[in-house]
Formats: C-alpha cells, structure tokens, sequence
C-alpha cells in the first residue's frame, strides 16, 4: 500500500469516517509497523497503546453492544485524538511506511476472485436424528423435548430452557458449525458457549450427566461457565478433560493441531490428559496438552479469544497455523509452493467480517509471500 493510502485512512480514522475495512486496514498497518520499526516504542506518546489497546477494546466494546455497522464507525473523541497524533506522524514523514521499497505491489488479477466471510450458522442435531439448519430456522421455539424447549433468538442465538420434569439425560443434542460459521449457544444452566468454524459440541439437553455438567467438543469453543459447586462443568475433547465450577476459558482442539490448547481467563480449571496427567491453570495461562505431556505457559489473552471478538489477531503467529485459521472461517483450501518455508510468522489485526482479499493483502504486506485466489483455493507462494 501506498504511503498517499495510509495517510488518507488516517485521516478518515482521526476524523471519525472511516468504514469498517478501512478500519481493519489501518489497525493492521499499525501492527506490521510496529513489528517492523521497533524505535515507534521509544515513542513517549501514548499512540500506540491507544492504537493497540484502547482502540481495540472501543471496537470490542461496540461489537458486543451491536453498535459497530457495516459501512461506517464512529470513534469516541480520546481515539480520534490518539489517531490523529499518528496521522501528524505519518505526513510528517517522520515514519516512512512504504512497502513498495521492500516488495513488488501484488498483482490486482490476484484478487479477482473475492471470498465473502463466514456468518453465523450452524445445524442442531436433536435425539431423534432430525436436523435443523440455524440459519433457516425462524425465530422463536424451534423443537421440544420431554420437558426441553429449544429456542432461537432474534440475535442468532440457540437457548435450552427446562420446563418441568425432565428426563433430558439421555436426550443427546449436538451444535455443529460448518467451515464458514459460528455460533452462540446458551446451556439449560445459563452457561454459554461460543462456537468457532468447523466445530460442534455435544451434551445431553438437560446438561445433567452423572451428576456433571458435561459436554463434548470437536474444535473450538469459548465458554463462560455458571457457578455450581455442588456439579462441576466437564468439557472433554481428544481425550482431555477440562474440569471447573465456573469460569471462562477457551479450548482449541482441532484434528489438525499438534496440541490442544486451553487458556484460563478467570478462575481456575483443571486440565486432565487421557494419560492422567494434569495441571491446574491460572489466568492468562495456556494449557498445551500433546496426548503425552501438558506444559503450561503465559500467553496474551486478546490473541486467543480475538476469533469471538470478531477479529483474527495474527502478530507472532505461524503462517501455516494462521492460514489454517482462515482456511476454516472462509471455506478454502490452501496450496503452499514448496518455496514456502514452515518458520514464516503472519502479522496483524483485522476484522473477521473482511473479505478474504483484505486478509491476505494484510498478511502480504510483510513481504515475506504472495497469495493468488482460484475459486476456493489459495495459492501461497515466496
């Protein structure tokens, strides 16, 4: 992108007109910049922490509210400020962001065939084998149970409510995403249960099993867990258990991943392999569990939850583990040339509604590979 480009979105940025893309541009661009001139940190302004954080968390804050349109954003006064103070900087020329001395500008016919983003969607599996596609369904009650109601929400929401006696035990349920969708669940018990692309979870439609709330999870899944004591919340995949009382946490737990990855937000969990080892883990730490051992660490929370924020936060990612990210959320496969190392780090910020080209454009701006769209398939190369 041209240095004329990104002075012009920071402008529309300072001045409260940007559009949503343009957002996700800029917020990208100040990401690989950051990465790539380390002396922005001696910088005792303030911009970037706004930039990174309280941008980040106004547009959070606006999306959980469904405040954020499509086509237009609104910043609060504080951001607009710290905006423009990068804006002084970037035509001051202090700040020389031009990829074009480090790379040939990608080729226009690379893009041609554009991918729309995911959306919410997802099929429920009842116990009787029937199917119901979510996003045909109409709003409102959508199956009973014996002494189960199933609804779906005005927001695209799937609620359990118990009525009366129940013998919901043995009435096994599964929510499950396709490449392309999410969704949000909300468990008899108020527990609530995001679902990430290419996922399902399976649970009895009382949540009661042997005393336990208990489900099972194919892929990824955040959860915010209600307090009960008196029965503690189970979440198994691959072989691992999750175990707590209450709290949120994240787990990853995709066939194609070397580990499962669980990371505490608050709380406490414990975290059992299917060889009886175990850890218990505190917030801001990740569990990664390899079916042998389980190692835990200290990780950035907003990386791991940014797919439920809306967002795929990229910096410091492996390549080949971020294009598997986006391969899932967009419906596509990906084609690596075998010049294409495996050590390659992807880089940035951007919104999960941003059509492919936007993503790939943003991971491309590194200078480190190329992307070509054919139909649903993406072409990597160096």
């Amino acid at each position: 992108m041209q240095k004329k480009e990104i002075i012009e979105i920071a402008a529309k940025v300072s001045e409260g007109t940007a559009t949503t893309e343009e957002m996700a541009i800029y917020i990208g661009h100040i990401d690989s910049f950051i990465r790539e001139y380390p002396e922005w940190e001696s910088l005792n302004i303030g911009a970037k922490q706004a930039i990174q954080a309280e941008l980040r968390s106004d547009i959070y804050a606006q999306i959980n509210n469904g405040q954020l349109k499509l086509h237009s954003f609104k910043l609060w006064p504080r951001i607009a400020i710290a905006a423009a103070i990068v804006l002084v900087f970037f035509g001051a020329g202090l700040f020389y962001f031009n990829l074009n001395n480090k790379q040939k500008q990608p080729d226009q016919l690379a893009y041609k065939n554009d991918i729309a983003p995911g959306k919410v969607g997802a099929t429920l599996t009842l116990a009787s084998g029937e199917k119901i596609k979510l996003a045909d369904a109409v709003n409102g009650e959508i199956a009973t149970e014996t002494g189960i109601r199933v609804s779906k929400t005005t927001d695209g929401q799937l609620v359990y409510q118990i009525e009366g006696n129940t013998n919901g035990d043995h009435q096994i349920n599964t929510l499950s995403t396709a490449k392309g969708e999410t969704y949000v669940l909300i468990l008899p018990d108020q527990s609530k249960v995001w679902l990430n692309a290419a996922s399902s979870l399976t649970y009895s439609a009382s949540l009661n099993e042997r005393g336990k709330r208990r489900v099972r999870l194919e892929g990824e899944g955040y959860f915010e867990i209600t307090k009960d004591k008196a029965h503690p919340f189970v979440v198994e995949s691959k072989g691992q258990e999750v175990e707590v009382l209450g709290t949120h946490f994240n787990v990853n737990a995709y066939n194609d991943g070397s580990a499962i990855a669980t990371t505490l937000l608050e709380g406490s969990v414990k975290v059992t392999s299917k060889t009886n080892a175990s850890k218990i883990i505190k917030p801001g730490e990740q569990a990664l569990n390899n079916g042998q051992s389980i190692v835990v660490d200290k990780v950035d929370i907003e990386k791991i939850t940014a797919w439920k924020d809306g967002g795929f936060d990229l910096s410091g990612k492996n390549l080949k583990t971020a294009m598997q990210e986006i391969s899932r959320w967009y419906d596509v496969e990906v084609i690596y040339d075998l010049s294409v190392p495996d050590e390659l780090e992807a880089g940035g910020w951007i919104f999960r509604n941003s059509k492919l080209s936007a993503v790939l454009k943003l991971i491309e701006s590194s200078g480190q590979v190329h992307f070509k769209i054919e139909g649903r398939k993406i072409y990597v190369s160096k």
